[in-house]
């Protein structure tokens, strides 16, 4: 009997997918301080404006910025220090890999909670241009108008 996954999504970064072309993605566990922990699952969290970044064989989440706790007494954090992501060897070679690529990016996506566990969804990403984020709003509009005239059509 396979066991059922629960998934609560805190915070999502949608400007990342206006702003990039997303190759691919990975899930990454997050090293947090349980007060931390605690802010997070209140929503206190943002995503805006934070990347990632491979070092010394390790990965870190930078700028993204967690409101501290306002229980907290034994501890005043940072609200932006970088953040570790746990992650195995082979997929941190592989991220490393694909960062070094001139125009890629690893850009976190989503912030959630999976069986209890914080969890970031991080993507290699190509960046847009101008042009290319105007087409995609062309796009978008184009299947919404489609969507629109079907709905319309099928009313009796």
């Amino acid at each position: 009997m396979a066991k059922k996954q629960s998934v609560l999504v805190v915070c999502s970064n949608r400007k990342a997918y206006h702003d990039y072309f997303i190759e691919s993605d990975y899930e990454a566990g997050l090293s947090l301080l349980g007060a931390e922990v605690k802010s997070i699952r209140q929503k206190e969290v943002s995503l805006e404006g934070s990347f990632v970044r491979v070092e010394n064989g390790r990965a870190y989440v930078y700028n993204m910025h967690v409101k501290p706790y306002k229980f907290n007494s034994i501890t005043e954090m940072d609200p932006t220090r970088p953040r570790e992501l746990l992650l195995n060897k082979r997929e941190l070679r592989k991220l490393a890999a694909q960062a070094e690529i001139k125009g890629y990016a690893l850009v976190p996506l989503e912030i959630y909670f999976k069986n209890g566990w914080a969890k970031l969804k991080l993507a290699v990403a190509k960046g847009k241009h101008l042009f290319d984020k105007r087409e995609s709003l062309k796009k978008r509009d184009l299947n919404r108008e489609m969507e629109q005239s079907f709905k319309n059509k099928i009313r009796f």
